[in-house]
């Protein structure tokens, strides 16, 4: 039993595969974190009527015609309801354009990759 060697030849150099980049990804990552802080530092914001807010509503006698007294005003007047809609609106539009963007996103996206396939 004798070995024989073959002599082996070099493989052939062959061109180093592209790793695909991910540009689009870690950019779709960012603007979703962009907009979860803007979404959520809106949401925790204080809310409620500032105490000038109060004053110019219920100060002076204001008050009298409707409400027993300051404080019964400063509680029910409306304007604690008034900021927490406004704040309902303000949440209601930043989700409106979150998701116009990833729409957007998306659709160009789509785009890319069949344009990609093409070829």
């Amino acid at each position: 039993m004798s070995s024989t060697t073959t002599p082996t030849t070099p493989p052939a150099a062959t061109p180093k595969a592209r790793r695909p980049r991910r540009y689009f990804m870690w950019m779709f990552l960012v603007i979703q974190a962009l907009f979860t802080f803007w979404l959520l530092s809106a949401l925790l914001a204080g809310t409620g009527a500032s105490p000038a807010e109060i004053a110019q509503m219920c100060g002076h006698g204001a008050w009298s015609p409707l409400w027993k007294s300051y404080q019964d005003c400063a509680a029910h007047s409306g304007i604690v309801a008034a900021h927490d809609v406004g704040k309902g609106i303000a949440l209601t539009m930043m989700v409106g354009v979150w998701v116009a963007v990833d729409v957007i996103l998306g659709v160009g996206r789509l785009v890319v990759v069949f344009a990609r396939r093409s070829r």
